[in-house]
């Protein structure tokens, strides 16, 4: 139940606040900015804790959102 609400806040942010899922999308991308990893950040988050719980998931999408910064080459990096 509480891992459903989860998910749901997840879906919420993409479609709204979300910079490659949200109402903002094309000003963004006129910007060049986006997420430098495949699945996005907030995918990769919802997908976690779709799979591991929402602890485990929460962790693992954190620990994904501060790996992409400038620095970062990103690319293809699926929740394993």
């Amino acid at each position: 139940m509480l891992k459903k609400i989860v998910l749901k806040f997840i879906k919420i942010y993409q479609k709204t606040l979300s910079v490659d899922h949200g109402l903002f999308y094309y000003f963004y991308k006129s910007l060049g900015l986006g997420c430098r990893f495949q699945p996005t950040c907030s995918e990769y988050t919802y997908q976690a804790v779709e799979k591991y719980g929402i602890l485990k998931g929460i962790i693992l999408g954190t620990k994904r959102i501060l790996r992409c910064h400038p620095m970062s080459k990103g690319g293809y990096d699926p929740v394993k």
